[in-house]
Parts: C-alpha cells; structure tokens; sequence
C-alpha cells in the first residue's frame, strides 16, 4: 500500500463496504440442530473479547485429555457428545465453562482478569517467573503496546511506559538516535551507562558505530539500536534491580532489556498483510522574530554602538537586501512533510509440536528537509519450535535480517533555519539555481549537497536445544551469533561552495568508515527442581562463553578529477586512512540460580556470577557477583486467604552487585597507531595509550524494597518501589601533565554515584461489561542522582564539572541578580566578593538537570469492534532557554527578545562589555527555563470489521498518531530535544489496514 491518499472514490467505498458490513451482527450464543447424546459429532464456533477474536484459546473437554486451540481467526472445531462441558482457558481471561446441551455451534465471549495476570510468566533472561512469585524489579510491555506505535526505534515504543526507564529522542532525523538511563546516570563516563541488550538470548551490542566524520545529521554516532525491528517484539522486559540483574554480573549495572521476538502458534496456517502510510511534521518551534521586528532590532544595536552609517557587510539593513521581504525560515528548511510507508506480511501455523513463523517488512521513510533523501529498511524474521512426542527434547530457532539504507544530509539546518535573517534572499535565482546573492550569503540549502549515506546489514540467530533428562532435570544449551556490517560515507563537494570563490572538484572530499563487528555465545545450563512437602526448590547452573570481534576501517579522499565520482575512494588524488583496527572481546563466566519457595507464601531467590573479561588487566580480569531477593506473599496468609477486598499483596525485596565492562577493548595495554609520518622511507608508530594493568571492574551494588498489592479482584493493582544504588570504582581517564605526551590514564578512581528513588505503577480495571471495557495504566519515578565522594576533586581537571553532594549531571552557574537600573546591563552575584566576575570564583550557583521527575498515563476503551488506547507522557524538569547569538548582531532571536526594555541593551558587536555579559547570563540560572511537559505520546484507534459472510478474513482498520499534542512552558521548541540546533522529535499521523486470512 504506497499511497494512502484518500479520494473521493476510496471514501465512498470504504463507506459502503463499514455500513453494509455493520449491518451484519451475530449473536453471543447460537445454537443449531441437536446433537446426538451419545455419538461424538463435530462443533463449532467463534471465541472473541468482544470485538475482536482471540487466536490461541484452549477449548477442552471436561473430563478428557482432548484440547483444541482457536485459530487466527477465532474459530474452532471439536468432536463432542451432546451432554459433554467444554471448557476454554485463556491467558488473561476468566475462564468459560459450557456444557454442550445439544448444540452445533457455539460463540463464546470472554472477559479480561486481571486476577490471572499474576499467573503471566515473566521473561527473567535465564529463566522465567510467575508474575505473582518474582522477586526482583521486572517491567514489561508487550507486542499489544508496541504495534500501536509508528516508530522505527525500538526504544521509542518504551517512552513513558516504564518506571524508571527514562528515555529521550536525540534527533527527530530518520534512524536517529535515543538515550536510555535506567534508574539514573551510574557512571561518571557518559558512554558507561548504557543497559545489556538481550535479544532472543543473544547479547547485542549497544556500542555506536562510525565516526563522527562520516556520521550524519544525528548529534550522536550511528546506534545499531535502529536495526532492531519493532514490529517483530513479542515483548520487552527491562531488569533494573540486584536480584533480577545481578545474574548477568559483569553487564548488568545500568539494566538489561530483554528482547523477545514472535513465535509461531499451533493452528491452521494464517497470512496477515499489514500496510500503513504516515506523514509527519516537527513537533515544535520557537516563536521568531518577524522582518519588522528583526529589523528594529539591527537598526537599535548600531544606534546603541553609535553607528549612523550601516556598514556595507550589513547587507540586512543596509538596504541590500530586499527590507519588505519575510520568509519563516523553520518552514522553508525543517517544514516539509515525511511519508514513511510500511509493508508488513507474514505466515505463520503448525501443529501441536512443530510451530513456524515467517514473516518480511519493508519500510521508507523520507525527511522534513527539502530534498530527496530517504530512509529505507528491510527486515526478514523466521521462527521454528519443535518438541518431540516424549516431550523430553525441544528445540526452538530465531533469526532476525535487516538491512538499512539511509541517504541524509550531512548537516541538520534545524539551527540555521531558526538564525538566519528573516529578510535573507531567495533560496533560488530565476533560472532554478542556488541563489548567491551576489556573494552576500552563505545559501543553507548548498550545506545538502554533502551527504551522509549508509547502509547496514544486521543478522541475528539464536538456538536453544533442551532435553529433559528426568521429569525434574532439564539440560539446555542456548548458542547465539550476530554479524553486523556497516558502510558510512560522507561528501563534500565543491559544489557546496559559492562559484565565485573559483573552487574546482580539487577541493571535494570523501570520508568512509566500514564497521564489522560478528560476535557467537554459548551458554550451556542445567535445571533441576523438587517439591520437598510444602517447599518448592530450584537450581539454575550454567556458564557463559562469548567472543566479539570488531573491525574499522576509516578512509578520506581529497581531490577528484569530477564530482561525478566523488563515491569513488580511488578517483581521489589523495588517500588517508584515519583509522585501521581490530579488536577481540573475550568473555567468560559461570552463573547459578536457587529459588526456594514454601507454601506459596515465603520465596527466596539467590543468584551468583563469576565473570572473566579481556578486558581488564592480569590479576583483575576475573570477579563475582551476586545477589539476594525475598518476598512475602502475605495475601497467601490465611487470615487474608479470602479476604474481599484484598486479592493480592506481596513483599518484597533484594540486595546485590552487579558490575560495568563498558570501557572498550584494550584500554589497559600499551597501545600503538601508525603515525603516517615517515622516517629514512619507513613509516612509524606512535603511542597513544598507556599500560596500566591495576584498573578494574566498576562495581554498583544495589537495594530495593517494594509492596504490590492488588485489590477487589487486582482490579485496583498498585506497585510501590524504593531503591537505593551506589556506583564505585569508577573508571575514567586521570588527566597528566602534556610533559607525558599523553592526556590521560585509564584508571579506577575512588569516586562514588549514588542514585535513589521512588516508582510507583497503578493498574486499574475501570468498567468491564459485556461490550464495553476501561482499563488504565499509569507510572511515575522519582530519582535523586549525588556525587558521594571523589578524592582529590578540588586538585583535578573535573572541578568545575562535579560537586560533592550533587547529581553529577549538574552544572556550576553565576547567579543572576537582574539588570543594573542605570546601564540596563545584567549583573551576577559576587560570590567571592574581590569585584570582578570571573569563572573560578564566582561560577558556585548548582543546577539538576536531571529531569525531577517523569512519567506515563494510558487509558485502553474497548467497545464491540472499536479500540482506543492513548498515552501521555510527562516530564517535569528543567533547561536552559535559547542563546542563538547576541541579540543586534545578524542573528535572528525569540520574537520576545524584541521587547527592548526587558533585554540589556542590542549592540552589532561593537560592545564587548554587553556581549560578554550575554554568554556570561547563558551560564547563569537567570537562563534556566521550566521545560517541563505533558505530551500526548500516542493515541490509537483501531476497529474491527464485522466480516460475518466472508469467512476466514479478518480486517482492522486503524488511526495512529505519535507526539500528537505537547503542552509546555518552554520557549525554545521542543522541550524533548536535548541537543539545542539538532531537529527535534516528529508529530507522526498513520493511517493503515491489516488483514489476516
């Protein structure tokens, strides 16, 4: 489906075909001719929610061993006797007891429990858990939460739907990336706090790719995150406390995110085809100043410097430029309208022991930049189960190909676009052309001829073979491999610069980065378990045996004969090579697992880690892990057993340690790089890194203590969690002298990050009848970031970076006192009192820019066919307001920087005083700004089409949207955006049709 226009045909259509089919109703329970009492003969029917069916419910036969599954399409057949019961299970649902009485036909509707969603098994990584028996922090969502969502980025189907996962979208660029921080910032490294990645039981590596040479219009590298394919999760579980992360020791300090992709279903063989189309638009800009005001402003500054006479570079004023003309540069240069087409198809099916699923997406994705760029990807996902019929051996097999292709501009003129001078000339002369302006500009749209090109292929697989030695004693073996293959490119040509400079293609350049990084793991595992009277045991052994290995390879050219082959590495009259390596990563580690549990009452989990790094020196390569969790279900007590008002309430809680490797390979060895130079004819080698075998493991150990309770059936369930985390050892690199010839050691530094805070999560079943059901979720956290201690601060290079006492994403400002009432100039408090302003001294004022706080609140309408589910999200925090330039000087600003009287005083740059002044109030709190929000994160409405004649089809059709409204104080655009200038996150609007037959 490449075009989702909707004409005046389609609509007429699209109606007809809704009314008619609307008119077309079928009846709760049907009967039909009778049965015979005591042969068995065929029964039918369909099973639905309401509205839509539901795949996969078990219908037995009370009494028997017989059961039969519904299909995709809801519908099942069963061989009966007329007096036989049946009996349908479902998970989540309140189970149905019929007694046949006779009927040939049979509908059943079944209601949402919110009771057996204690009985959900949790992903726990190496194993899995009832929701009602875990004891460690476990968030979920699953694919019912994700494919409302028209992302690309499986982080961003996450936002506000998880306590105590914040995350924030760097760039709305397409393939852009996001920053994810569970319960807080561990590491004093910005790129040490990124959570372990699990997909499907295969580690994946977060660490970014490229350089930033070649990277493209994104504040960051390229993440690889982007090639995971959302519409292949079946569910995602974040780990954040000890007991549920302590088992992956080494990786598990900052969380671990458990990806699990879909699995085929035993059942008649199902197609679905789903297509969808979307446009998009910036979320939101910043009011600017229009040509009037803009130009008063310019005319104000030169007054103000005792210019009578514009100078003849002032083209803006000086009469040059055209003064009636306006054009709003943010629509001309990030205002244009993404379309991002999405092909979705897959068949799935199988018996009761072997199940498949194949499936293919296809997906492009154009730009708000004027031009023809374009975002495509491709993905494949396959799935196979198998169990034998002795039940003792199954094997399952996952695979996951994506390739990516992305054609961007190099440079994002989301900041030029809210600088640039409202009276600047046309973009294009008459002729079509880039229009110079007699060499009075530089053109912003010449910036995207340079471009950013890549392209990536992705795979990863996954088996797991597991065979039952006894009843109680299970073997499994878990064998993993990943092969990532990625091409950047970067082009400047000469046609980027102005013609009347006289450059030739002798100036065009070209920068190439290609990454492979193939990584297999083996993790073989033992399972026992035993019921000892009313007490419960099992035991999880098993070990881990991981190596990644990774090459790069960065290549310029300068100089090409003709731009038309600037793509061409060899044309280039001049080869550097920035960079050429290749690193190992050697892991290792053996893990156990003992969970007790007596009388459905008492739990306690205890889980141990021995990891081995290559990272680390000899004689630090090697350390444990482990950690404790316990919980009290007390609702299981028996002056609560059948409480009616209480349904459930657990306790619980843990202590642990978990560890942190992500310093890169071989940063304690000696290392050396060719320094291109050459010597008597030979090129030689230079040191870039010293040897320091003494630096370690950094090590957060971790507490937690939470209640869950759930309350008039877990109708009202509500989650309250209190953690508190200390990060020590820190790894970062020591500042020495120049006089070493190098910058800095990779060493362990005895600093200590603490992070506490609050969770709370409530689920409530608002309305549940038989066509109508309300149910909403909500989340928010609280975290608290502090620097505990760090020895030897005052005397290190971080002095002004960290404070003792203070969240390490704080920052040192001058305190804003107001304007002086004589010079209208701003002033800033003296802090040290010796008269002058100045950084050391006076720079003591602390402010958080950790968010304070953030959240979620979704709320799912169900009514007969229709669906709707819509998410708010919400931040409070603050930030600092937008500092584009010394307002007077050629440089557009806020249109409320126009009121004279609440700025100090314009200049065009001849006042030094002023416009030191003006950075200096950017690093003060007088420009902090409110930059909290409430944002409708994603709404979505989807209904099911009443098919009654056409059997074997289902149809949905569905409405979308993503950032659709933001409710916000803040001045400077999109309060998301972290990077000030970077194109902030997209207002999406998806249309689509899904079909399955």
């Amino acid at each position: 489906m490449n075009n989702f226009s909707l004409n005046k045909g389609w609509l007429v259509l699209c109606y007809s075909l809704i009314l008619g089919l609307c008119l077309c109703h079928s009846p709760l329970f049907a009967q039909n001719v009778p049965l015979s009492t005591t042969s068995k003969q065929q029964v039918t029917g369909t099973i639905t929610d309401g509205g839509a069916p539901l795949t996969g419910v078990s219908i037995s036969v009370k009494g028997e061993q017989k059961t039969v599954i519904s299909n995709f399409d809801g519908k099942f057949t069963i061989a009966v006797s007329s007096n036989d019961i049946l009996i349908f299970t479902y998970m989540g649902f309140k189970t149905v007891t019929m007694p046949v009485d006779g009927r040939s036909v049979i509908n059943i509707r079944m209601q949402e429990d919110a009771t057996t969603l204690q009985e959900v098994k949790i992903n726990a990584g190496y194993y899995s858990v009832k929701e009602s028996e875990r004891t460690g922090s476990i968030s979920k969502i699953t694919s019912k939460d994700i494919e409302k969502q028209p992302v690309t980025n499986v982080l961003a189907t996450m936002q506000g739907r998880m306590a105590g996962v914040d995350i924030v979208q760097d760039s709305g660029s397409p393939g852009g990336a996001f920053t994810i921080k569970i319960r807080g910032q561990n590491s004093l490294r910005a790129d040490g706090n990124q959570p372990l990645y699990i997909i499907d039981g295969v580690p994946y590596s977060s660490e970014t790719i490229g350089a930033i040479a070649t990277s493209g219009t994104a504040p960051t590298l390229t993440s690889p995150l982007s090639s995971i394919n959302p519409s292949d999760i079946e569910s995602i579980e974040v780990l954040k406390d000890a007991d549920a992360t302590a088992i992956y020791g080494s990786r598990g300090a900052n969380g671990v995110v458990l990806i699990t992709t879909k699995k085929g279903k035993a059942g008649e063989t199902s197609y679905t085809v789903n297509a969808s189309t979307s446009f998009g638009s910036v979320t939101r800009t910043p009011k600017l100043m229009n040509t009037q005001q803009y130009l008063a402003m310019r005319q104000q500054a030169f007054a103000n410097d005792g210019v009578t006479v514009f100078p003849s570079y002032a083209y803006d004023v000086n009469g040059t430029w055209n003064q009636n003309r306006y054009t709003d540069w943010q629509k001309e240069l990030i205002g244009g309208t993404p379309e991002v087409n999405n092909l979705q198809a897959s068949v799935s099916g199988g018996s009761q022991r072997t199940q498949y699923l194949l499936s293919g997406n296809y997906r492009t994705e154009t730009t708000v930049f004027p031009g023809d760029f374009k975002y495509t990807k491709g993905a494949t996902h396959f799935n196979m189960n198998h169990t034998s019929d002795d039940d003792r051996f199954k094997i399952t097999f996952s695979a996951n190909y994506i390739a990516q292709k992305n054609n961007q501009p190099s440079i994002d003129l989301t900041r030029v676009s809210r600088t640039l001078a409202p009276n600047a000339p046309a973009l294009y002369d008459a002729n079509g052309n880039l229009n110079w302006e007699n060499s009075t500009w530089d053109n912003p749209l010449a910036g995207l001829l340079s471009q950013f090109d890549s392209r990536i292929k992705d795979l990863t697989a996954n088996t797991v073979l597991l065979y039952a030695i006894r009843p109680n004693l299970q073997f499994k073996t878990s064998l993993g491999y990943s092969d990532l293959n990625s091409n950047e490119s970067r082009t400047q040509p000469s046609t980027m610069y102005n013609p009347a400079y006289g450059v030739g293609s002798e100036i065009s350049s070209l920068s190439t980065n290609q990454t492979t990084r193939t990584s297999w793991i083996v993790e073989p595992q033992l399972n026992w378990n035993k019921v000892i009277g009313k007490g419960k045991i099992d035991v999880l052994l098993g070990g881990t045996f991981q190596k990644q290995r990774t090459e790069r390879l960065f290549l310029n050219g300068f100089g090409f004969a003709s731009n038309s082959l600037i793509h061409d590495l060899a044309s280039a009259s001049i080869k550097t090579i920035d960079l050429s390596d290749e690193t190992i990563y050697k892991y290792q580690a053996f893990f156990a697992r003992m969970n007790y549990t007596w009388d459905e009452r008492y739990i306690l989990n205890v889980t141990a880690r021995r990891d081995g790094s290559s990272r680390f020196g000899p004689g630090k390569q090697f350390a444990t892990f482990g950690a404790i969790g316990a919980a009290w279900l007390f609702s299981n007590e028996a002056l609560l057993k059948d409480n009616s008002v209480l349904s459930f309430g657990k306790l619980r809680t843990s202590y642990g340690t978990a560890g942190n490797d992500q310093i890169g390979d071989y940063q304690f060895l000696d290392t050396y790089t060719s320094s291109g130079n050459t010597y008597q004819g030979t090129i030689g080698l230079q040191p870039v890194r010293l040897f320091n075998p003494e630096f370690g493991w950094e090590t957060n150990r971790k507490f937690e203590v939470a209640i869950e309770t759930g309350f008039l059936k877990d109708r009202l369930f509500l989650t309250t969690a209190y953690y508190f985390n200390r990060s020590s050892n820190q790894l970062v690199g020591i500042p020495l002298p120049g006089t070493t010839g190098f910058s800095s050691l990779n060493a362990n530094l005895d600093a200590t990050v603490q992070n506490s805070g609050l969770e709370f999560t409530l689920r409530t079943v608002n309305f549940q009848h038989k066509h109508f059901e309300w149910t909403t979720n909500f989340n928010i956290s609280i975290n608290r970031n502090k620097l505990i201690s760090y020895p030897g601060l005052e005397s290190s290079t971080y002095v002004n970076t960290y404070v003792v006492g203070q969240p390490i994403n704080s920052i040192k400002l001058y305190h804003y006192t107001g304007m002086n009432p004589t010079t209208g100039v701003y002033e800033f408090e003296d802090v040290n009192g010796d008269g002058t302003i100045t950084s050391m001294g006076d720079r003591k004022t602390i402010a958080d820019l950790s968010p304070r706080f953030f959240g979620g609140l979704q709320n799912q309408f169900k009514y007969k066919g229709f669906q709707l589910d819509f998410l708010f999200q919400f931040v409070k925090q603050q930030a600092f307001g937008s500092m584009p330039g010394v307002p007077g000087t050629a440089i557009n600003q806020l249109a409320s920087v126009s009121d004279a009287a609440a700025q100090q005083p314009y200049t065009a740059g001849a006042n030094g005083a002023v416009t030191t002044v003006y950075y200096r109030y950017g690093l003060s709190d007088g420009n902090l700004q409110d930059a909290s929000y409430v944002r409708l994160k994603n709404i979505s409405l989807t209904y099911d089409l009443p098919l009654k004649f056409t059997h074997g089809v289902r149809c949905q059709l569905y409405m979308q949207g993503q950032n659709v409204l933001t409710f916000t104080h803040y001045s400077n655009g999109d309060p998301e955006s972290k990077f000030s200038g970077y194109l902030p996150p997209l207002k999406v609007f998806t249309g689509g049709v899904k079909l399955t037959f």
